[in-house]
């Protein structure tokens, strides 16, 4: 068992999920609509999940294909990984702060709007041949 702080550094370190990977925070989609194309690109190889979204009619392809690719090159620069041999090994969306907003309406009442944001996780990984 660590004691020192920087003894528990190295063990964290040594801990850490050594996938490549990428996020965008804060993302004003609704996580719900996210996680429907995020379902349809999870445990496809990078390729097939690029052209996935390209040829998808759905607002949250741009956000979750720019977080595809920031993950490739992430794995391409940072560990020297071919973008060919890349599937995506883990997606989810989780539910960021909520914007509340309120719309009037007759007598004096206002209903509520909620306009929720999303943190987009995307994690590759290489298939073993």
């Amino acid at each position: 068992m660590p004691r020192s702080s920087k003894e528990k550094a190295i063990a964290r370190q040594a801990k850490a999920d050594k996938r490549p990977m990428a996020k965008a925070k804060y993302i004003r989609i609704s996580p719900f609509k996210v996680r429907i194309v995020l379902d349809i690109i999870r445990g496809k190889s990078f390729v097939e999940a690029r052209a996935i979204l390209k040829n998808t009619v759905k607002a949250a392809n741009e956000p979750i294909l720019k977080v595809l690719e920031s993950a490739a090159a992430n794995a391409q620069n940072n560990l020297g990984m071919n973008k060919n041999d890349l599937y995506v090994a883990e997606c989810y969306a989780d539910q960021g702060p909520t914007l509340k907003r309120f719309n009037p309406v007759s007598k004096g009442r206002a209903h509520s709007i909620l306009k929720r944001t999303s943190h987009i996780t995307v994690i590759l990984d290489t298939v073993n041949k």
